[in-house]
């Protein structure tokens, strides 16, 4: 069943869950996610990053992605990750996109507020809800390692960013309370002080995680208790299906080894991480 973010949300609010955001870049992923997402009987948000776009294009998943989402079992959102410009968002609006996540965090608070604003307007305009984000995690290269102590990152402040969500009209709010994008190299420290302050100052507006590969249990279901409504997870999802191929060449006997039987490895190792994140994202 394909929704919007704003509506995934607010069921998420409704149950005190979170809803898992994961990246689908091909077939095998975006079957990975929607297997588990409905052997678990939990609403996600698939997503594609434009930076991406260096392993495929939006072109060549997109239909794929909302074919997938009206046919599941389960609530699906079909978004736009760490959308950089208007072009981009707009071709993924085109496409049939129910939200798009607009990252103007490296700009200043005015230029940034101003974009999402804008791309809030163009969204509304397709009947698409918007994540903006305020604040910095650091470095967002794909498969980077950055760590948490990436000295580009920026914590959010939660006064200005009541004043983002009123200036640019948000559906959800990503911000940066000591996660990274990427593997972690040290346990990273969430100040869940930032989440709660800003759904006190903004009506409960949903906070997106991003960074959700690497944080432990514990913290994830302190984060959902502090009022994270979305955990965006990739990275661990992407790493045991690269392991998946390496267990599975390794024990490869006969014959060459076929790449067609090793993304079948990879996938069942995706849809089993991804089965696990779920669990902790629904509570249980």
């Amino acid at each position: 069943m394909l929704v919007d973010l704003k509506e995934l949300c607010a069921a998420a609010e409704k149950r005190g869950i979170s809803v898992g955001g994961f990246n689908a870049v091909d077939i095998h992923s975006l079957r990975a996610v929607i297997g588990a997402a409905e052997e678990m009987d939990a609403p996600v948000a698939i997503m594609f990053a434009q930076l991406h776009e260096k392993f495929t294009h939006i072109e060549d998943v997109a239909q794929l992605m909302l074919r997938y989402a009206q046919e599941a079992s389960v609530p699906v959102c079909v978004q736009l990750d760490h959308g950089e410009d208007i072009g981009y968002v707009k071709k993924a609006l085109d496409l049939g996109f129910t939200a798009v996540m607009i990252d103007g965090s490296a700009l200043p608070y005015e230029e940034n507020a101003a974009l999402t604003a804008k791309v809030v307007e163009l969204a509304r305009s397709y009947g698409a809800s918007v994540e903006g984000e305020l604040g910095s995690l650091g470095k967002r290269e794909y498969g980077d390692g950055a760590s948490v102590g990436d000295n580009t990152k920026t914590y959010t402040d939660p006064q200005l960013a009541a004043q983002f969500v009123r200036d640019t009209g948000i559906d959800a709010l990503a911000c940066s309370f000591g996660t990274t994008h990427g593997f972690y190299v040290e346990k990273p420290k969430l100040n869940l002080d930032i989440v709660r302050q800003i759904r006190e100052l903004v009506g409960n507006i949903p906070i997106v995680m991003h960074g959700g590969s690497g944080v432990s249990e514990a913290d994830l279901h302190r984060s959902i208790d502090a009022g994270v409504r979305k955990i965006n997870y990739f990275t661990y999802m992407d790493r045991a299906g690269a392991a998946a191929i390496r267990d599975a060449l390794a024990a490869w006997t006969e014959g060459e080894p076929l790449l067609t039987k090793l993304m079948v490895s990879a996938e069942e190792a995706m849809r089993a991480d991804v089965r696990r994140a779920i669990k902790v994202f629904l509570g249980r």
